[in-house]
């Protein structure tokens, strides 16, 4: 699907995701409005599908970061669902996924202190509906942060 120009250029990208497509067009050799064209082509197919700022939630005074695996109560219909909602509608939960196994879903969130994750925690975690376990996993320290895989 992706040509040796595509892959190069996805791998500058990533690299540096504030490069200029002047600055990648030069960088591959090719010209600017077709650099833009492959850019464009890999937004269209949905390989990238955006461009977004990664915000450090620490430096903005959120030091609590919590990981919670859950295991939801499914014999209900519409529980799946019902819960995904319910956890979009937390402000502080900054990711929500979903798996096949054990855990059905892990959220992410943040928080100031520790006093202000116990408030989260028992006023809007503990009341997002048809949890039947929940697990949650403090964050002492990233290791390793990349989205990028040999292309």
């Amino acid at each position: 699907m992706l040509d040796d120009i595509d892959r190069r250029l996805l791998r500058l990208w990533l690299a540096d995701p504030e490069m200029s497509a002047a600055d990648l067009s030069a960088r591959l050799g090719i010209t600017g409005a077709r650099a833009a064209r492959r850019i464009e082509k890999l937004r269209e197919t949905g390989v990238v599908r955006g461009v977004h700022a990664v915000i450090d939630w620490a430096a903005l005074g959120y030091t609590v970061e919590v990981s919670l695996r859950i295991q939801l109560e499914k014999s209900r219909p519409r529980a799946f669902e019902a819960f995904l909602e319910a956890a979009r509608e937390v402000p502080e939960v900054t990711e929500v996924q979903t798996f096949l196994g054990r855990v059905d879903a892990r959220l992410t969130a943040i928080a100031r202190d520790m006093g202000h994750w116990q408030s989260i925690y028992r006023d809007r975690i503990l009341t997002l509906p048809h949890i039947a376990e929940i697990e949650a996993l403090m964050h002492v320290a990233t290791v390793k942060t990349d989205q990028s895989l040999p292309l």
